[in-house]
């Protein structure tokens, strides 16, 4: 399977699990065939009550701190920095003519995988290697929690570059102190998500 394809399956798979997203199980099988970190997915989606697939999703992304989608608050926590960083995201969707939702966040990591789904491996997958450091924080937190949603995070860093050891260093640091704190400069350029800090990640979740 080609690599938009893996990318644009792995956006779907990590949207909240509505009534659409649930009916089209037939069609992500197919689409998913031969890659087993979605199979394994699918496969606990598709056999579990809609309801608690529903509240899964809420548990793990919306109500753990060190789990959440959006994917600039693990290198810049509340800080100017991440909100020159969500700019500089809706910019570069701009310019492919990618529009986001109202109210929808461009670091929100399904929102990112679309992109790279549909520009391409060059400057669509460029956000995703920009932030490999917070998606292996992410995808370490999901891993503690041994929630399904694991093997979705797995089947994306699989085409991420290698943890290089600076990588390492730099996780190690996030794990211990948590992403930067200022709670301040957001607002004034348009954007001021209301993002709880997460807790710190275990040094041996970073270490895999």
């Amino acid at each position: 399977m080609d690599r938009s394809r893996i990318f644009q399956i792995a956006s779907l798979l990590l949207t909240y699990p509505d009534d659409e997203l649930l009916a089209a199980g037939d069609e992500l099988r197919a689409a998913a065939r031969g890659v087993d970190g979605f199979e394994t997915f699918l496969d606990w989606m598709l056999t579990t009550s809609p309801i608690e697939v529903q509240r899964e999703y809420v548990r793990t992304f919306d109500l753990r701190r060190r789990s959440g989608l959006y994917l600039t608050y693990y290198l810049h926590g509340d800080t100017r920095k991440r909100g020159m960083a969500l700019l500089m995201l809706k910019q570069r969707y701009r310019a492919h003519g990618l529009r986001l939702a109202d109210g929808e966040l461009p670091d929100l990591l399904p929102v990112v995988l679309e992109f790279a789904a549909t520009a391409g491996p060059g400057d669509g997958e460029a956000p995703l290697r920009q932030h490999r450091q917070g998606i292996e924080l992410l995808r370490a937190a999901l891993h503690e929690t041994r929630t399904p949603y694991a093997s979705v995070l797995d089947v994306v860093g699989e085409l991420l570059p290698q943890l290089t050891d600076a990588d390492r260093e730099a996780l190690t640091a996030l794990a211990v102190d948590g992403p930067p704190v200022e709670t301040v400069g957001l607002e004034q350029v348009g954007l001021g998500p209301d993002l709880a800090p997460y807790a710190a990640c275990g040094n041996a979740e970073v270490s895999r």
